[in-house]
Formats: structure tokens, C-alpha cells, sequence
């Protein structure tokens, strides 16, 4: 994919990630840097926030990335300090191609 300037376009990958039972505290301990790993990878975060359980406390979290392939966004997932240090149950890294929203950098 090219963008309208030229610029080619790394593939999407969705990140979803579900919390280990009772990991609430793990995560607002591991919270800030967490924050700080995002922020640090810049543009490739198109969007990602927590998944919330039926009390609207997070119960894991989603991200939508760009990343060269499959290998570079599981090392994305592996480096996140929520999975460092234990609080993810699972993680799924599925490939994603966004076509429409606010997000999309071309149109369908």
C-alpha cells in the first residue's frame, strides 16, 4: 500500500490481549510504564485502550498497530510491559487491513 505522498505503508496488526482473573492490581502497577512503552513507538499506535468487563473495570486491552510484518508486531506485543510482566492470560495478533473510519490513511 502507498499513501497519497508516496510513502509506503507498514501492514496492521490487532493486538488483543485479555488479563489474567484478578490482575487489576498488576495492571495499575504496571500502568505508567506501559504508557510510556506506547507513546515511545509513536505513529505505529493507530489505537488501543483497555477491554472493560461488566463492571467497566479493565479485563485486558486492544491495540490496532503498524508494523513491517507478523514477527516485528509479536515483538511489539512480547516488549509491552503488561506482558512482561505477567498480566496477559492470552495474546492474539491477528493481521488487520483498515479500510474506512477516522483512522484510515486512504479511502476504500
Amino acid at each position: 500500500k502507498t499513501l497519497q505522498n508516496g510513502d509506503e505503508m507498514m501492514p496492521e496488526f490487532i493486538l488483543l490481549c485479555r488479563d489474567k482473573a484478578n490482575a487489576l492490581s498488576l495492571r495499575a502497577k504496571t500502568r505508567p510504564a506501559h504508557l510510556e512503552y506506547i507513546a515511545a513507538k509513536g505513529d505505529a499506535v493507530l489505537v488501543g485502550g483497555p477491554i472493560l468487563d461488566k463492571n467497566g473495570d479493565p479485563a485486558g486491552s486492544m491495540l490496532v498497530i503498524s508494523a513491517a510484518d507478523s514477527q516485528a508486531a509479536h515483538a511489539f506485543a512480547e516488549g509491552d510491559p503488561y506482558a512482561r510482566a505477567g498480566l496477559f492470560e492470552t495474546v492474539e495478533v491477528a493481521p488487520y487491513r483498515l479500510i474506512a473510519g477516522t483512522l484510515s490513511k486512504t479511502k476504500a
